[in-house]
């Protein structure tokens, strides 16, 4: 296994500039340190072991990525209740203003008021949502949601779902359930989190069927998720037809992972799907989704 200080010869072997992640975690760190703790107790929607790698402070996690040559990266926060989708925006948006390299990120929740605080988000610059149907444990197609999705459909601006039962089954995960937001808005720009682990092949169909649905890479492939639900290879000629589609995109989970960085870029490279899938994936797809 390659360690960190690998990464940048990774990259520059590619010939790119860098790389481009579209799901990282930047959170206040009273909520920081919860989510942390929580892995710490292996609770019930993580089900093993669980040792977060970067337990570090912001300022040094920023510039570790900055050291990788992690260009763009994301703050992604998630509501799993009422009452904190508002506040979380108010904290991302600003440590986005404040990051160079970070998209200006958001989240919302099905509750009163979501349409409005979404709406600021857009007006504020947001570039890229998070939403987490496990944790939050809410159906995506609750009406309070509705209007959201057409808000953001409508306005182009990606959201990241984490709509895949790993790493164990909760609420409304599963294709089916984001499936039916998406037939009713066939242009979200929906990026499904760790490639829809473990339905695997079912989210990859959401990705072929609708033109702006993507797949992020996140933790997929790795020794770590293989373990609990392995990458089926009979969806490889798939796999690199979405990548160098567009629809294939990376993402980490920095800093809330159990190995190093490098790990996910030594994951992706022994797919052996070939160097302009690579690059597509870590750096020109997210390029062209964000105008970098």
């Amino acid at each position: 296994m390659i360690d960190d200080s690998g990464v940048p010869a990774f990259w520059r072997a590619l010939g790119l500039p860098g790389l481009a992640d579209v799901h990282t975690h930047f959170l206040p760190e009273r909520m920081l340190r919860r989510v942390w703790a929580h892995f710490d107790e292996g609770g019930p929607l993580i089900g093993r072991e669980w040792p977060i790698r970067y337990k570090w402070s912001d300022t040094e996690r920023i510039g570790h990525l900055d050291a990788l040559g992690v260009r763009m990266f994301s703050a992604l926060a998630y509501a799993h209740r009422p009452d904190m989708a508002a506040d979380l925006n108010d904290w991302t948006l600003g440590f986005a203003a404040a990051t160079p390299g970070c998209l200006p990120s958001a989240t919302f929740f099905p509750e009163p008021g979501v349409v409005d605080y979404v709406r600021d988000a857009l007006d504020r610059g947001a570039r890229i949502f998070k939403v987490h149907l496990q944790v939050g444990g809410y159906d995506p197609r609750d009406e309070a949601l509705d209007p959201v999705w057409g808000l953001l459909a409508e306005a182009g601006t990606p959201v990241v779902v984490h709509a895949g039962s790993g790493p164990v089954a909760y609420g409304f995960t599963g294709p089916d359930p984001i499936g039916g937001v998406l037939a009713k808005h066939p242009r979200l720009c929906a990026i499904m989190a760790h490639m829809g682990a473990p339905e695997y092949e079912g989210f990859l169909e959401l990705a072929e069927r609708y033109d702006r649905v993507r797949l992020d890479t996140t933790m997929a492939f790795t020794d770590f998720f293989e373990i609990m639900a392995p990458y089926p290879r009979s969806l490889d000629e798939r796999l690199v037809d979405l990548g160098l589609a567009g629809k294939v995109l990376l993402g980490s989970d920095f800093p809330n992972i159990p190995y190093p960085y490098a790990h996910q870029l030594e994951a992706l490279a022994r797919l052996e799907l070939g160097d302009d899938w690579l690059r597509a994936v870590c750096w020109h797809n997210a390029a062209r989704l964000f105008d970098l």
